[in-house]
């Protein structure tokens, strides 16, 4: 059985899906990590595969996700599965966005959404597999789409962090950011991806300092008013 959780009840989308014999269920987004553990309550079956829109399963995974399936153990409580991103014009192999192995194929009753929004995860009870073939990620359309999710993705993590009372340093604005172009661009290799590794890598590292500039100014706007002149 397949499930549809539409955060923003577009018509095309619900049309389109209901004419393929889907289930189609309107709720409103609240977080990665609500939305998801909504999205799993809806399901039926034990064993759930957990695709985001902009994600693609091919021919050769849905292959091996039924042979997984069919010679699973009683102990085997989910799977890791490959991601691969095509951003810029390539399949990216390298830097902040690979590799990524999240878990998505999974015994429902044995998992729990874990993490900080917007990017939580599945966590199993148990024993997980791995499958070899990937899921397709088509998450950008392109770089401007990458900056506007930048954006909401920042917005999000200031309120996780709100929520959890973190102060802001010195340190997150100055030394995080470039820890991050470090880690991207040179310790996973993006520069192996080419100018499409180097953007990556500055993006994801604005990404850093632009959430805790973000937090620094929720603080700020908490502390102070503007003074009449």
């Amino acid at each position: 059985m397949l499930v549809v959780v539409d955060s923003e009840g577009d018509a095309e989308t619900e049309a389109v899906a209901r004419k393929l014999g889907v289930k189609v269920v309107i709720h409103k987004y609240e977080g990665d990590i609500e939305q998801k553990s909504f999205a799993v309550s809806q399901a039926c079956h034990e064993w759930v595969l957990s695709l985001d829109a902009d994600e693609e399963v091919g021919v050769d995974l849905r292959g091996e996700i039924q042979n997984a399936l069919e010679n699973q153990s009683d102990e085997l409580s989910g799977f890791y599965i490959e991601r691969v991103t095509w951003h810029l014009g390539k399949w990216i192999r390298h830097g902040d966005f690979y590799p990524d192995h999240p878990i998505r194929l999974f015994r429902r009753s044995r998992t729990v959404m874990k993490g900080s929004n917007p990017h939580g995860r599945f966590s199993v009870d148990g024993e997980v597999g791995r499958l070899r073939e990937p899921i397709l990620h088509y998450s950008y359309r392109d770089l401007s789409d990458q900056v506007e999710r930048v954006q909401r993705f920042s917005d999000m993590a200031r309120d996780s962090m709100i929520q959890k009372e973190r102060n802001v340093y010195v340190s997150d604005l100055l030394v995080r950011p470039f820890l991050r172009f470090i880690r991207a661009y040179f310790l996973k290799q993006g520069f192996r991806d080419g100018f499409p590794g180097l953007i990556i890598a500055v993006v994801s590292s604005f990404h850093v300092f632009l959430k805790y500039a973000k937090l620094w100014e929720s603080r700020l706007s908490q502390e102070k008013r503007a003074p009449r002149l």
